[in-house]
C-alpha cells in the first residue's frame, strides 16, 4: 500500500571490515562489506576460497579465530547490533535466534560425544528443557532432516554415520531452537552430487515449513541456482555484485561473476573443448591493489580501474541489481 513503511531487513550488515594480525602488521581481509537478509529470504553468498565469505558470517556471532578481529561496521539483527553485544548476550543469540551449520561435520561434531547429546545441547542451554524433553525433541529433529531410525541414531557416535547423515545432524543442531536465521557455511562441499541434491532439497523443504531466513555460503553458483532468492558475490573481501538470482544468471554485470558462471560445466555445450577459467589469483591480504582488486585478472580492465576502486552502485535500469565495476553498464547491455 502507498505510504507503508518499508519492512526492516532481518539482518543488516553495514561497512563490515576485518583485519588479521601478521608479522608485517595488520592486513585487511574483509573491506567494507554491506549486505542484507530479509525475513523469509534465502541469500547466497558466493566467491572463491579466501574471499571472506565464512569470516564475514563467523564475525557476526563472535566466532573469529585468534589474531582476526572486526575493526569496523555494524550488523543489526532484530534491532540489535551483533558486533556491539556483550559476550554473554551474544551467546544467547548464537545457537538460539541464529543457527549455524559449519562446513565440515566430521571436525565440527565432537567425536567422543553421542549424537543425541550434541543435538540436545542447544535445547538444554537455550530452551531450559529437561533432559527427557530435550532427547524427545532431538529425535524429532533428526526425523525432520530425513535421518532414518532417528531415535536409535541418538546413541550413535559421529564416526558411525555417513558423511551425508553427519551433515544432516549439523542441520538438526542448527535448527534445534527454531532460529529466525540459519547460516549454512558450504554444507555440501565434501559430499557427492547425489547427497548434495538431497541436502539442498531438505533445506528448501525446511525453509518452506519453518519460514526462516537462510544465508547459504558457497563457491558453487550452479548449486544454489534453484535454492536462493538473491546472490551476493564477494571478491577479495568486498561485494562486487548483488542481485536477485534470476537477474544474476540472465544478466551478470561484473567480469568476475561472468567468469564464475562461464566455469560451470554445461552438458549441452558440445562444441566446448575445455572449461573456461579465470586467470591469475586473488590478491593476498595486505597486498590489495590501489584500484579495483579484480583489475589484474580482468579481461576488460581500463586505466581507471587501476587508479580507483569502483563503488557498489545500482545498475542503470536494473532495479535491485548492484554492481561494483566501471564497465558494468556496457557489460549488461552486451549480455542483454
Amino acid at each position: 500500500m502507498a505510504g507503508e513503511k518499508p519492512q526492516e531487513p532481518l539482518l543488516n550488515v553495514r561497512d563490515l571490515s576485518i583485519e588479521v594480525a601478521t608479522r608485517n602488521g595488520p592486513a585487511r581481509i574483509v573491506d567494507g562489506i554491506s549486505l542484507t537478509v530479509d525475513k523469509g529470504e534465502t541469500l547466497g553468498v558466493v566467491g572463491e576460497s579466501g574471499c571472506g565469505k565464512s569470516l564475514t558470517m563467523l564475525s557476526l556471532l563472535g566466532l573469529l579465530p585468534n589474531k582476526i578481529s572486526v575493526i569496523g561496521g555494524s550488523a543489526i539483527f532484530k534491532g540489535r547490533d551483533l558486533l556491539a553485544m556483550p559476550h554473554r548476550e551474544l551467546r544467547k543469540v548464537r545457537g538460539g535466534e541464529i543457527g549455524f551449520v559449519f562446513q565440515d561435520p566430521m571436525t565440527s561434531l565432537n567425536p567422543v560425544v553421542r549424537i543425541g547429546q550434541q543435538v540436545m545441547e542447544p535445547l538444554l542451554y537455550h530452551r531450559n528443557m529437561s533432559r527427557a524433553e530435550a532427547r524427545k525433541r532431538a529425535g524429532e529433529l533428526l526425523k525432520l532432516v530425513g535421518i532414518p531410525g532417528a531415535e536409535e541414531r541418538l546413541d550413535n557416535y559421529p564416526h558411525e554415520l555417513s558423511g551425508g547423515m553427519r551433515q544432516r545432524v549439523m542441520i538438526a543442531i542448527g535448527l534445534a531452537c527454531d532460529p529466525a536465521l540459519l547460516i549454512a557455511d558450504e554444507p555440501t562441499t565434501a559430499l557427492d552430487v547425489t547427497i548434495q541434491a538431497q541436502i539442498v532439497d531438505i533445506v528448501k523443504e525446511l525453509r518452506a515449513k519453518l519460514g526462516m531466513s537462510i544465508v547459504w555460503i558457497t563457491h558453487d553458483l550452479a548449486l544454489i541456482a534453484g535454492l536462493v532468492d538473491r546472490v551476493v558475490v564477494l571478491y577479495a573481501g568486498t561485494v562486487v555484485e548483488d542481485a536477485p538470482v534470476d537477474v544474476l544468471y540472465e544478466n551478470p554485470a561484473h567480469p568476475y561473476t561472468r567468469g564464475l558462471l562461464a566455469s560451470i560445466p554445461r552438458l549441452k555445450d558440445e562444441g566446448a573443448e575445455k572449461l573456461s577459467s579465470i586467470g591469475g589469483t586473488p590478491p593476498e591480504p595486505g597486498r590489495r591493489p590501489a584500484g579495483c582488486a579484480f583489475a589484474p585478472r580482468c579481461p576488460i580492465a581500463r586505466a581507471e580501474c587501476e587508479r580507483a576502486a569502483p563503488a557498489l552502485e545500482p545498475l542503470k535500469g536494473g532495479g535491485p541489481h548492484r554492481v561494483a565495476c566501471f564497465a558494468a553498464g556496457e557489460i549488461a547491455e552486451a549480455v542483454a
